[in-house]
């Protein structure tokens, strides 16, 4: 017999419901923007329940409300079940991963946001819900703006009469409102005084974050241990958590009881966090879960590390990473906020007061930043494309690119990016896209390695054989009895659990006694790794990126591994989880994408064109041949490349040229661009022809580009180069004297005598040449650019100083009426 349902506590909440129930009677739709703690999450579906909203009038319509986090799925309809007197799965019930509690009487259903997902791509008219309420929605997560778009259309094709809310803490509602043309309804909430004590100085570059947070621990514990209450403190993930949780259990006083809470932890012991303690101190030590999600009960004291871990995708790499980052704004007063919920109460922050102005105000939507595979998935099931869809932050259009390149190497979307009957199969398994593919491909016996690889890793400090943890799930009996590493013993049951899951959901394999190595390769055709040339293990993977192992492990000396997880590195991402495969493996399970190419290349190494065939997959080489008949052009736009490389050398008439054609074009004349940068930037228009058969550093030296560079003017433009810069100087006596067009000008030497009757200075590229007039011994003697001048000028003292020196030559005393000469006087 059920116990009376307790009656509904006086939560902040109360006040906004009239207002919120109304919005949604006329409008269908509302935003409710409440501060944690209001109690929005399980009193306001409780309230539509007694109202009659979203069951259809006739109590035979269901309510879902979207929980981002498993543990808040669960612990908020159990709340909602204890506060009707039921146990949960009648009224109130919930599905999430791996579990669910519901019944035919179940009218409030609590989801995680994949589980929605399901149900629309399943039957997008949602038959039997009335109503969808998206809890928590100020985090933003990829699968809670899926939802809500996928809602939308829904709402604005199907169902008219579906109810969409959409409930934050924190959230900027009017955006969200203005996206569903909903009224916002805001509730003030309730609490009490918070008082923040901040460092004071920074925590220097080398400090240990944890250790330091750990001293602020046991010192908030001290300065406010006749208070009462429990400590809540904030870090960013389960290892922070295990390595805090050690130390605190040594430093802190027998009465106080350390509690872990993250995603991961056993059901018994997340509930043993959020419950009060029956005696003693309780000090939570929580990730981000315990922001707004969850109501931990008798806390008083918050210390925030200050940290929060976020998924990070980067499209260049095709690889995904999480990342510890600084909280925002928003997070950091949530965490504070839950210090205020019972009692006054203190915030302890591992940061200065001036620190905090530098914090972000808000977390990126997830959407902007994390691995996009499933939502193309979804969207290419859906028959949609992004822009079709009402998204509150549109996905990345280059993540979104990278997800569907993937999509298509895995079949799951054909050349048009429709989707494929292997991408439907892949949608209908909670699991990442490569995995999936996986696992309908080698069946059954990859639900082990399925639920690994999407899992933490089981082992500390193992090498990165990918076959040990395997090994460990085998017979951990023997596992740890032959080996040394330590096993996580959480983490592999959880692994056990899934892959039991797993196991289930798929009949039978589609190709037979695989290795894993092999089902590693089909998740992750593009991290298939080649070893490198060279001592250290360095691998190019088949997507064309780097990746180095430790160059102790036992998989350093294979030839072709097959990565699994990756720290992410942009540049070199290092191996933390690998298996060997074969190259015979490689060659079975990617007949159809293994080909030949021709390639012409220039190496930087041995400075010269390398004409290879190679039989390829991706960007790693199984068989790599001379190419001994590679086509004169291809060999020459490879030696391009050298060209770049060694630079352009223009000496004697290829410089001349060039100079000539400069001057020319500075005096505003139609020429091509022959300045160094204008000709490398157009090696293929007048180099490229002419290359022959250059192919190395050393007949790069010897080729001369003056042929090239003259055939890259035409007729007509030679010839008015040389009436406007010729290329030698034609004395009164007919003699060619060569104009060097060097960086000062154009200029040019010559026997003084020869220049007499010279009344103009002569010019080139309409500037004066430059003229070194020379002794009969061809000594300089003066340089001039104004020959009129010089001769009007100084050329008397020149003649007195000449006379003595050369008696045999004409020296006339008007040299503008002589005539030119070569020649010495004869002898009388």
């Amino acid at each position: 017999m059920c116990a009376a349902p307790a009656p509904p506590p006086a939560l902040p909440i109360e006040a906004a419901l009239p207002e919120l129930l109304t919005a949604l009677r006329d409008h269908g739709r509302a935003v409710l923007q409440a501060p944690p703690g209001a109690g929005k999450t399980t009193r306001v579906p409780l309230a539509m329940l007694e109202a009659g909203l979203g069951t259809g009038g006739d109590s035979t319509g269901r309510i879902v409300m979207l929980e981002p986090r498993r543990l808040a799925a669960r612990a908020a309809a159990e709340r909602m079940a204890e506060t009707l007197g039921e146990a949960a799965g009648q009224t109130v019930g919930y599905r999430i991963r791996g579990e669910a509690r519901v019944s035919k009487a179940t009218r409030i259903e609590v989801v995680t946001e994949g589980i929605l997902t399901r149900m629309l791509q399943r039957e997008p008219d949602l038959p039997g819900v009335g109503a969808v309420i998206f809890d928590e929605f100020h985090e933003r997560s990829l699968n809670a703006d899926l939802g809500l778009a996928l809602c939308l259309e829904v709402a604005g094709a199907l169902r008219d009469d579906l109810l969409l809310l959409a409930m934050s803490a924190t959230l900027d509602a009017e955006p969200v409102g203005a996206l569903m043309e909903a009224p916002v309804v805001t509730s003030q909430g309730r609490g009490f005084p918070v008082e923040t004590r901040w460092l004071d100085r920074p925590l220097g570059p080398k400090a240990r974050r944890t250790d330091a947070l750990v001293d602020l621990v046991v010192q908030a514990e001290q300065e406010t241990r006749g208070t009462g209450g429990g400590l809540l403190v904030f870090l960013p993930g389960e290892r922070e958590i295990r390595q805090a949780e050690a130390a605190l259990t040594k430093q802190l006083p027998g009465g106080c009881h350390v509690r872990p809470l993250y995603g991961a932890l056993p059901f018994a012991a997340q509930r043993a966090a959020i419950q009060p303690a029956t005696e003693g101190r309780k000090v939570v030590l929580a990730t981000s879960i315990a922001e707004t999600s969850l109501t931990i009960q008798d806390v008083r004291v918050v210390v925030d590390m200050g940290q929060a871990r976020r998924a990070r995708f980067d499209p260049g790499s095709a690889m995904s990473r999480l990342v510890t980052e600084k909280v925002t704004r928003a997070e950091a007063t949530q965490r504070a906020g839950r210090a205020g919920r019972v009692a006054e109460g203190v915030c302890y922050r591992l940061w200065t007061k001036g620190e905090e102005g530098a914090l972000a105000a808000f977390p990126p939507a997830e959407i902007a930043a994390a691995d996009l595979t499933g939502l193309a998935l979804e969207l290419a099931l859906w028959g949609a494309s992004e822009a079709d869809l009402a998204f509150l932050t549109p996905p990345p259009a280059g993540a979104l690119g990278e997800a569907r390149a993937l999509l298509r190497m895995l079949g799951a979307l054909d050349d048009k990016g429709l989707i494929t009957g292997h991408g439907r199969a892949l949608s209908a398994l909670p699991l990442h896209p490569r995995v999936a593919h996986m696992l309908v491909r080698a069946g059954p016996e990859a639900a082990p390695l399925a639920a690994l690889i999407e899992a933490r890793d089981p082992l500390r400090g193992a090498p990165c054989d990918l076959t040990l943890r395997l090994e460990a799930l085998r017979d951990l009996k023997r596992f740890t009895r032959e080996r040394p590493y330590e096993v996580l013993r959480p983490a592999l049951e959880q692994v056990r659990s899934e892959a039991r899951r797993l196991r289930a959901q798929v009949k039978r394999a589609e190709i037979e006694g695989m290795s894993p190595a092999a089902m590693a390769a089909l998740a992750y055709p593009d991290r298939i790794g080649q070893r490198r040339k060279g001592d250290a293990p360095r691998y190019v993977l088949s997507g064309g990126k780097g990746a180095v192992m430790g160059p102790g492990d036992g998989l350093a000396g294979a030839p072709f591994v097959v990565a699994t997880d990756l720290d992410g590195d942009p540049r070199e991402a290092r191996i933390r989880m690998a298996a060997q495969i074969s190259e015979r493996e490689i060659r079975e399970l990617f007949a159809d994408q293994i080909g030949w190419v021709e390639i012409c290349d220039w190496s930087k190494r041995e400075r010269r064109v390398l004409a290879r065939r190679q039989e390829r997959l991706g960007a790693i080489t199984l068989d790599d041949r001379v190419w001994t008949d590679a086509p004169q052009q291809d060999v020459a736009r490879a030696m391009l490349d050298g060209v770049r490389e060694l630079g352009l050398r223009l000496e004697g008439a290829a410089a001349r040229l060039a100079a000539r054609v400069e001057l020319v074009r500075a005096e505003g004349v139609d020429l091509p661009d022959f300045s160094e940068s204008g000709l490398m930037a157009r090696l293929e228009d007048w180099l490229l022809p002419m290359l022959g058969t250059v192919r190395s550093g050393e007949a790069w030296k010897r080729f001369d580009p003056l042929p090239a560079l003259k055939a890259a003017l035409s007729w007509d433009q030679q010839k008015e180069l040389d009436r406007r810069a010729p290329p030698a100087f034609v004395t009164p006596l007919e003699r060619k004297v060569p104009i060097d067009y060097g960086p000062e000008g154009p200029e040019i030497s010559v026997r003084l005598q020869e220049l007499f009757g010279v009344t103009r200075h002569p010019m080139s590229g309409g500037v004066p040449l430059k003229i070194t007039l020379l002794s009969p011994a061809q000594r300089p003697v003066q340089v001039t650019r104004d020959l009129p001048g010089f001769w009007a000028g100084s050329y008397a003292d020149v003649r007195k100083d000449m006379r003595a020196q050369y008696p045999r030559h004409p020296w006339p005393e008007d040299p503008t009426q002589a005539d030119p000469t070569l020649r010495a006087k004869q002898r009388g």
